[in-house]
């Protein structure tokens, strides 16, 4: 009886470690489709994100992350931050008449890398932060490889 009670807490124990890992440290998920093209494949890679960029420092512009879809909230999307809270973006980088908007607080502005066939904040806007789930760092399948911040320093002259 006492090995019954011994292994039903260990059984408990891991349990509770798996949750609090998934709810406060790392995810894995599965992202698909073309609006990441060419940094995940259209036909679908596992990734894993973390929770703790954003409960303790600052997401960055160019970090590629998991939210929670502002259009369906049964699915997640996965998406490059291209502007912050008071950040100045272009709505449409490739529409002949540029409009900006200023991210408002607590705001993202996310795209996907394939802005020709991507959903994302030039449709539906600024995404609250709360949405936010975690910074993806690593493509676990195909080709596994850590994942880092996709955008160059660009520097202005004059």
């Amino acid at each position: 009886m006492a090995s019954y009670f011994r292994s039903a807490a260990l059984v408990l124990q891991v349990a509770c470690t798996v949750q609090l890992v998934n709810q406060y440290g790392f995810e894995v998920t599965w992202c698909f489709g073309p609006s990441m093209l060419p940094t995940l494949n259209m036909t679908g890679d596992i990734v894993i994100f973390e929770r703790l960029t954003q409960r303790f420092s600052k997401l960055q512009t160019g970090d590629l992350v998991v939210a929670t879809s502002p259009e369906d909230p049964s699915k997640y999307v996965c998406k490059r931050v291209i502007g912050l809270a008071g950040d100045k973006v272009c709505i449409d980088p490739v529409s002949m008449h540029r409009q900006y908007i200023t991210v408002p607080p607590g705001h993202y502005w996310l795209t996907g890398d394939n802005l020709s066939n991507s959903l994302d904040s030039r449709q539906y806007g600024p995404v609250s932060g709360g949405l936010i789930l975690g910074r993806v760092f690593a493509r676990l399948w195909p080709n596994p490889k850590w994942l880092d911040n996709g955008l160059e320093e660009i520097v202005e002259f004059g």
